[in-house]
């Protein structure tokens, strides 16, 4: 009985994990339950919502005045992270803020280091409010990786003052940076400018802390 106990509850937390995304360390939240913004805050009646299990932000067609974005409510350290990004029309601008900060609860807008997305951008590791282009990514890498119009896959890993940053496998950024905060908030970006989609599906997340 204990046997087929155990294994139930083994069958149990994998189809958890798959339905609601990796655990953090400490097992206090589910990073992305891929059915509603719970755990996240942001302008979510006007911007953000949840899609057939995916993170979707979304401009008015006279879009936005100012960058807003969709905020993790926990606090993070190192860790890692995959997802789909997929730009509605190639058009906007996105990108990933890591061990960042809250600045405006209003606007929803914050400073720190962010992993970008879009126009000429693609890969880059950009300090949001936090002194511009930490370290821009090979032009010629990127052509190689990025796939215009498409899914793109993103992997980031974050331990210590390393940030390696990864598009359709390939590496744009692996390097260390002493700005680096040790920890701060997760954000999905909405870019101001013209009207914008950007969808993250097959969200992944890992937390790496005293590991």
């Amino acid at each position: 009985m204990h046997k087929i106990v155990g294994v139930f509850s083994l069958v149990c937390t994998f189809v958890l994990l798959l339905a609601g995304g990796a655990h953090s360390a400490d097992d206090k939240a589910v990073f992305f339950n891929g059915k509603d913004l719970e755990g996240w805050e942001g302008l979510t009646k006007e911007y953000w919502s949840v899609k057939d299990g995916a993170i979707v932000g979304s401009s008015h067609p006279d879009g936005l005045k100012f960058n807003t974005f969709l905020c993790s409510k926990q606090k993070y350290k190192d860790f890692e992270l995959k997802f789909q990004i997929k730009l509605k029309d190639n058009k906007g601008n996105s990108g990933v803020q890591i061990r960042s900060k809250l600045d405006n609860k209003d606007k929803f807008t914050v400073s720190g280091p962010q992993c970008d997305i879009g126009d000429v951008y693609w890969g880059s590791l950009y300090g949001e409010n936090f002194g511009g282009m930490m370290q821009a990514a090979p032009k010629d890498v990127v052509t190689k990786a990025m796939k215009k119009g498409e899914f793109n896959e993103y992997y980031i890993k974050c331990v210590g003052k390393k940030v390696t940053i990864k598009l359709n496998g390939e590496t744009t950024v692996d390097a260390e940076f002493p700005k680096m905060p040790e920890e701060g908030i997760i954000a999905w970006q909405l870019h101001s400018g013209g009207a914008m989609e950007a969808t993250f599906k097959d969200i992944q997340f890992k937390d790496l802390t005293g590991k």
